[in-house]
């Protein structure tokens, strides 16, 4: 699964790398080298929008949405907390996210995520010690996870409050890749920068966009140990990210 990552890129950065012409963030996030869910995080978007030009045309969209997919359906919006990752393998049929894939398809950028191994050693609990691992590509680019967004409407707002709206999200999972099973069974999946556009498209025929989704390209990934202070979501900054010195490893 994918349950913490790190998104450090300033927005403007983002606007450029992703070809965004709707800044819609209300302000920049700081950088978060601990992402945990039900945090707000950046997605790249595309929505129909009637006020433009041509009226009718998808335009892309770079917006601050929480990550802990809500259905639109959900009585309670706490249902989040439990909806932060979407199997590949059952995304299509799964209530609670078919209609975003068929509709509300988003990419979420990451400078990477951690994955926890779990070591030889023992807790005192007799549960096996983890070790986390930063995951990250090895040219220092940006991933681009494979996400789906929702809208949840809050019925005891106003119609006139701002806040009534909840924009949601989830990160699409599948089967690790022969270079990363070893430390977990999961792994995000990634959009290839040439598939960005289909995959945005929100008028896309649900039955092929799946076939855009990939595994990262073996090799692509690297991976390495770091500090556990990243399994407490009160700590964050670079340093989480630091390869751990060889002596500090549980093996």
């Amino acid at each position: 699964m994918c349950g913490r990552y790190a998104s450090s890129r300033r927005p403007e950065d983002l606007l450029e790398e992703f070809e965004v012409v709707d800044d819609r963030v209300p302000a920049p996030l700081e950088p978060d080298y601990n992402v945990a869910p039900t945090k707000d995080v950046y997605a790249v978007l595309e929505r129909v929008r009637q006020d433009v030009e041509e009226p009718g045309a998808a335009q892309r969209q770079l917006r601050v949405l929480r990550w802990g997919l809500v259905p639109s359906w959900a009585k309670d919006p706490a249902i989040g907390s439990r909806m932060i990752n979407a199997r590949r393998e059952t995304v299509a049929e799964k209530p609670a996210f078919r209609r975003a894939l068929a509709a509300r398809r988003c990419l979420l950028p990451a400078d990477g995520y951690y994955e926890w191994y779990p070591t030889s050693q023992l807790t005192k609990a007799g549960k096996p010690r983890k070790q986390p691992f930063y995951i990250r590509p090895r040219d220092g680019g940006v991933l681009a996870m494979a996400g789906l967004y929702e809208i949840w409407r809050d019925p005891d707002r106003a119609e006139d409050d701002p806040d009534r709206f909840r924009w949601t999200c989830t990160v699409i999972t599948t089967a690790a890749e022969d270079d990363l099973g070893h430390l977990h069974d999961r792994m995000p999946m990634m959009v290839g920068r040439d598939r960005w556009s289909d995959w945005l498209d929100p008028t896309a025929p649900r039955e092929s966009v799946l076939d855009l989704l990939e595994p990262a390209a073996p090799g692509r990934l690297e991976a390495y140990p770091v500090s556990a202070a990243v399994g407490n979501v009160r700590n964050n900054g670079a340093a989480l990210t630091e390869p751990l010195p060889l002596e500090e490893v549980v093996t």
